[in-house]
C-alpha cells in the first residue's frame, strides 16, 4: 500500500510542476505579445535613410507575363 501512495504523490507532483510551467509560459507568452503589441515596424524612415526598391508601373505584361514572371523567380 505504501507503493501506492508515493506513486501517487509523485503523480501528482509532476501534475503540480507540469500545470505550474505550463501557466508559467503562458504568461511568459502574453507578456512577450504585450511588449510587441505596439512595435510599429512600418513607420517611415527617418533621418537619411535612401529608398532601396522602385516600383515599376507596368501593367502591359499581362497574366501570361505575370505567370512566367513567377516560375522564373518565385515571386
Amino acid at each position: 500500500m505504501s507503493r501506492f501512495f508515493k506513486a501517487a504523490a509523485d503523480t501528482v507532483k509532476v501534475f503540480i510542476l507540469f500545470t505550474g510551467f505550463t501557466a508559467l509560459f503562458y504568461y511568459a507568452m502574453i507578456w512577450v505579445n504585450s511588449e510587441y503589441e505596439n512595435y510599429h515596424r512600418y513607420d517611415k524612415p527617418e533621418g537619411s535613410a535612401v529608398k532601396v526598391i522602385g516600383m515599376e508601373d507596368k501593367e502591359t505584361d499581362g497574366w501570361l507575363g505575370r505567370l512566367m514572371f513567377f516560375y522564373q523567380n518565385g515571386e
